[in-house]
């Protein structure tokens, strides 16, 4: 098993991310879940983590909150995407568990510390919990076995014409995580948009017939449309889960080491991973950035894997 740390914002797709985790125990161990300010206020995205958890029958996971705004800028949301409690669509209880008294950020530095073999971290949000960790306490950068996150982009952004959300968020934190020299997986929107939740995809989820199957097909409905829309694609894109796809099956994805600089002075440009595809310049590889998904495989393993829960 892979031990994980989930750092979320949920948000439709981070709760999807989530449940294919939990379905995964054979290959992941979710050793706890954080949730930082992003799609939603931090309020909502410590609820929402602890829904899915007992919507998938994983009262056990401990969730910790995090930082409630971005590091230098202030907080932008995105409840037009979303929906006003970040899961829009799907009509679940207000949970039960307890959310945890510790920080998630001390909770993320001393489960590192405490933990032999490492940890590998799976931000699906901003970077802002990530990156205060790593200035906190540099002695957890050795023990991070390594970060694979969704966020950022070759291309085009989703926020702004250059930027992706969760980097556009705290781009000062992303700049941080990007430069700690630790091994770094990205999935931006190039690999993510070809992820799409077509009405087909959707109604073999749907078909399931549970209510975790329920719930998801709702949220992804309700989050979809909208971007659906907007990008003019054949269905809408399935962000967070691509990150957990990715441990569990690798063979999916395919992509290449380049060096990805984080953009923290233009405001025009504000958030681009500018990303260094073809060797342009003599800076050394700092992450393995993603960019071909096979979306059959992807959607036939989310498929899958939902209907054990």
């Amino acid at each position: 098993m892979i031990p994980i740390i989930i750092d979320c914002d949920p948000g439709q797709d981070d709760a999807v991310a989530l449940l294919l985790a939990f379905a995964s125990p054979q290959e992941l161990e979710v050793v706890g879940v954080t949730t930082v300010a992003g799609n939603v206020a931090l309020e909502l995205t410590a609820e929402n983590a602890r829904k899915i958890c007992e919507l998938a029958g994983r009262s056990d996971v401990k969730v910790f909150a995090g930082c409630p705004r971005p590091t230098v800028r202030p907080l932008r949301t995105a409840e037009h995407v979303h929906g006003k409690t970040g899961l829009d669509g799907a009509d679940l209880p207000a949970p039960t568990m307890k959310l945890q008294d510790e920080h998630a950020v001390d909770f993320i530095i001393a489960t590192l510390l405490g933990h032999e073999d490492g940890v590998t971290l799976c931000p699906t949000g901003p970077l802002t919990n990530i990156a205060v960790a790593m200035v906190k306490e540099p002695r957890i950068l050795p023990k991070i076995s390594g970060i694979v996150l969704m966020g950022g982009a070759i291309g085009a952004g989703n926020t702004t014409p250059a930027a992706e959300f969760n980097i556009h968020t705290d781009p000062h934190a992303a700049e941080t995580v990007f430069t700690a020299g630790v091994k770094l997986t990205m999935l931006g929107l190039d690999v993510t948009h070809q992820a799409l939740t077509t009405p087909e995809r959707l109604a073999a989820i749907r078909a399931i017939g549970t209510p975790v199957a329920a719930a998801v097909a709702g949220m992804l409905a309700f989050s979809g449309k909208r971007n659906a829309e907007r990008f003019g694609l054949a269905g809408a894109p399935l962000h967070d889960p691509c990150v957990i796809a990715y441990l569990l099956a690798p063979d999916l994805f395919a992509g290449r080491e380049v060096h990805v600089a984080i953009e923290t002075a233009s405001e025009l440009n504000m958030g681009r991973t500018v990303v260094d595809w073809w060797g342009s310049t003599d800076r050394p590889a700092n992450a393995t950035v993603i960019d071909r998904i096979d979306a059959d495989g992807f959607f036939a393993l989310l498929t899958e894997r939902l209907a054990r829960l």
